[in-house]
């Protein structure tokens, strides 16, 4: 009977080679499955618009207008002091208040003065006395004289007694006025109209004519100056702006917010500062409601032209790169374009646009940062979102 154990390994071995070709089969397929059956990759999808604000380009008249800064002056201002020695019997006026020309400010005691002018009188008659009796002696020396009684001598002797008084007569009247000067210097009076400032001397003090800090400062509120400066390459532009009549010069606020009176250009400087480079300039405003005060910083706007008809666009439409300037001009298939621009002024807001943008061309006036040549947009208009903005 034969033994069967030499069949075992065999189909152990059997066993082992069937289960490495169902691994390797496995294998295969999920490798099939996976490089040959793949899903094909989705499409890039399109890219979106660039939302951004614009405006056309449009033909408008530009007021040509110079921003500055500058202060105010008082139109006059005046130190009122005492021109005669004395003692202040009166202070008329109050601190910050509004006098007129020829208003009380302060009295000086008078009776020296007074005194003064009473003896300059009586000097005076007195001399009148004795010229009239001079007078009368030389009548009766001329008579006597014709008929040789009294001698040439004796004639001119009394003549020129007579020419003397006369003379003394006229000092004596100057030594009138002068003392009818003195007295009325004893009362103080507003050179002009303006507002008092701080009181300087009270009463019952001693003031002198030599005094250097005076009585009380009168400054002229109505009209008032405003002094800026300008800079000398617009010196020109400005020189034929005063030489078609007197420009309209605006103060505002130092922050530029709000405005606080309209005035004229009155003075261009007879030579520009060369340190700064800047020309320095004088308006006057009539400052009725005292907007303006001496001393305050303010910005102002100088308007020296218009220019009539010319192409316009925001200034924020401009944009300044490596080749100059230039703008981002949205075309009807709503993509955008490049455009290199030649600009005139920029005041005002508004861009003045020589060449290089075409009178209703849409020109982009934000999000510019996200754009390049040929980018599609998606626009809005630019005004009436600045329309909303400030409601």
């Amino acid at each position: 009977m034969s033994d069967p154990s030499p069949a075992r390994p065999n189909a152990r071995r059997t066993m082992l080679w069937l289960l490495a070709l169902i691994v390797l089969a496995g294998a295969g397929y999920g490798g099939w499955r996976w490089y040959g059956h793949k899903d094909p990759p989705a499409q890039a999808s399109a890219p979106s618009a660039v939302p951004v604000e614009a405006v056309a380009a449009a033909v408008m008249d530009i007021p040509i207008v110079l921003m500055g800064l500058g202060s105010v002056q008082a139109f006059n201002t005046v130190t009122v002091s005492s021109r005669v020695d004395g003692q202040i019997q009166q202070i008329a006026f109050q601190e910050g208040q509004m006098v007129k020309e020829g208003d009380l400010l302060a009295q000086i005691d008078p009776r020296p003065f007074q005194a003064a002018l009473d003896q300059a009188k009586a000097k005076k008659i007195q001399d009148e006395a004795q010229l009239a009796s001079a007078q009368a002696d030389l009548g009766r020396t001329n008579q006597l004289a014709a008929r040789d009684f009294a001698s040439k001598q004796q004639l001119d002797t009394q003549q020129a007694s007579v020419g003397g008084l006369t003379a003394q007569i006229a000092a004596d009247q100057a030594a009138i006025d002068n003392a009818q000067t003195q007295l009325g210097y004893t009362t103080i009076r507003s050179p002009l109209s303006g507002r008092a400032g701080f009181r300087l001397v009270d009463q019952g003090n001693i003031v002198r004519a030599s005094d250097t800090g005076g009585i009380v400062q009168i400054a002229q509120l109505e009209p008032v100056s405003v002094v800026f400066t300008s800079p000398e390459s617009e010196v020109p532009g400005i020189n034929r702006a005063m030489a078609a009549g007197a420009p309209k010069v605006t103060a505002l606020s130092s922050n530029g917010k709000e405005v606080l009176a309209e005035g004229t250009l009155t003075l261009v400087n007879n030579q520009v500062d060369s340190a700064s480079g800047t020309i320095r300039l004088k308006a006057v405003f009539d400052n009725k409601d005292h907007a303006l005060w001496p001393g305050q910083s303010v910005e102002t706007r100088l308007h020296v032209s218009t220019l009539s008809g010319v192409v316009a666009v925001p200034d924020t439409a401009v944009q300044r790169g490596p080749q100059g300037l230039f703008g981002y001009v949205v075309k009807p298939d709503s993509t955008v374009e490049v455009r290199p621009l030649k600009v005139g002024p920029i005041t005002g807001g508004h861009a003045v646009v020589e060449n290089g943008i075409e009178a209703g061309e849409t020109v982009v006036t934000a999000g510019h940062y996200r754009l390049k040549p040929g980018q599609k947009v998606e626009v809005k208009d630019a005004s009436v979102q600045q329309t909303a903005d400030r409601s």
